[in-house]
């Protein structure tokens, strides 16, 4: 496999380059321990916490001077809270004379605004990319981005990773045989993504031809691609209302698919997103936890959690040690 855990590069103590720091805000602290425990290394002290009148708080509690310190923090629900936990994190450490920052975020919000849909509408993807990098983050490292482009949109090195090593992992445990199985992408814009995991597990992929008459709603109009008698597996790298998903699976069975579950590297699930995956024809759901699953995401009977910490704890430790973090993929 391209990714593997058990051939990591670490030194025998475990640890990376001498001076990495690990500093996480509140928005994952599970993912940003589980980091951690892969590296082998003590989270650094750090105090975020709010005023009375909800202001953000930071005090870094451990000397950062000359380190290089990597920030876990995904700007998932309440994104506007955890972006300025990111950024006054990252001020903290400038002013604090760290060596190198680098903002990791599992989940980058505000993706999905990466172009002007129609007249006088911002890039909210843009302009978070410069509050960032005017914060003082040095480096940027993320997973699945909505739109490849927004990697263009920092100034500063950008690395974007890709859930699919973990995902085919998990695909090829749960399913062994996957001579039945067809990949499909719930709309034509995840066909690259599609095609990516298809190649990893050399199987066909199919297409939903997806209509959507107004927005957080979608109609499936056809299936592109062979399915009938097939296992059917959606890719998609954002799951938010869950509609699109569930109309998707409507259609594969329709057009004679045995079975439909999903992979999504970041689960918003938002509203009554969770509720109308259990109520679905979906086998199953499996998310990363990119996004920290809330209590009614553990108790569905049909969505379940893997984790990216190895992968992205990978990453870091190549970062550090200034080795390719690209040839995780290849």
């Amino acid at each position: 496999m391209p990714f593997d855990a058990k051939g990591d590069s670490r030194n025998a103590d475990g640890r990376g380059k001498q001076g990495v720091k690990i500093i996480a805000g509140n928005s994952n602290r599970p993912l940003a321990e589980s980091i951690c425990s892969y590296l082998k290394l003590p989270m650094a002290k750090a105090q975020v916490k709010r005023f009375a009148d909800m202001e953000i708080f930071v005090e870094i509690q451990e000397n950062v001077r000359g380190q290089d310190v990597f920030v876990i923090q995904s700007t998932s629900f309440p994104a506007n809270d955890n972006m300025m936990e990111l950024l006054i994190l990252i001020d903290a450490l400038k002013r604090s004379s760290a060596r190198r920052i680098t903002a990791v975020l599992p989940y980058f919000g505000y993706a999905r605004q990466d172009r002007k849909p129609g007249p006088r509408t911002p890039i909210s993807a843009k302009l978070v990319a410069n509050l960032i990098e005017r914060a003082g983050a040095d480096r940027v490292l993320t997973l699945d981005l909505h739109a490849g482009q927004i990697q263009g949109f920092f100034d500063i090195p950008t690395d974007n990773l890709f859930a699919a090593p973990v995902m085919t992992r998990d695909i090829e445990e749960q399913y062994g045989n996957t001579d039945d199985i067809v990949v499909v992408s719930p709309d034509v814009g995840g066909v690259v993504r599609a095609r990516a995991l298809a190649k990893r597990i050399s199987a066909p992929i199919a297409i939903c031809d997806k209509r959507r008459e107004r927005p957080g709603e979608s109609e499936v109009m056809n299936v592109i691609g062979e399915v009938d008698g097939k296992r059917c597996i959606l890719i998609d790298d954002i799951i938010d209302s869950g509609g699109t998903l569930v109309n998707a699976a409507e259609a594969l069975l329709k057009n004679g698919a045995t079975e439909v579950s999903a992979y999504i590297s970041h689960a918003v699930l938002s509203g009554g997103a969770v509720s109308r995956i259990q109520n679905s024809r979906l086998t199953s759901l499996v998310i990363t936890d990119s996004i920290l699953p809330t209590e009614a995401v553990k108790a569905a009977r049909n969505i379940r959690v893997i984790s990216i910490a190895t992968l992205i704890g990978e990453a870091i430790l190549r970062t550090s040690r200034e080795e390719s973090v690209s040839s995780l993929f290849y």
